[in-house]
């Protein structure tokens, strides 16, 4: 166990840090999910901007990797220009 006052408080600012992360990276993976299930492209081409700034937002705040973030956007593009 910790020793220090100040390596106490950081335990104790990780842990709510940690649950906030989990909050949007889980809401970001569902956003994600819902696109993809999407089969009418005129509504995934209205919900693709409010996925692609959630994740720009994740990347630029470091709770995804920017490579995935732009992995996941060339991967929603691709299914979006396969629905017909």
């Amino acid at each position: 166990m910790a020793n220090h006052k100040s390596s106490l408080k950081r335990i104790r600012q990780d842990k709510v840090k940690t649950l906030h992360n989990k909050y949007y990276a889980k809401t970001m993976r569902n956003a994600v999910r819902k696109l993809r299930n999407i089969t009418d492209k005129e509504e995934a081409v209205k919900l693709y901007p409010t996925v692609q700034k959630m994740l720009d937002k994740l990347a630029k705040t470091n709770i995804i990797h920017k490579n995935k973030a732009a992995n996941l956007k060339s991967g929603l593009c691709q299914h979006i220009a396969t629905l017909g």
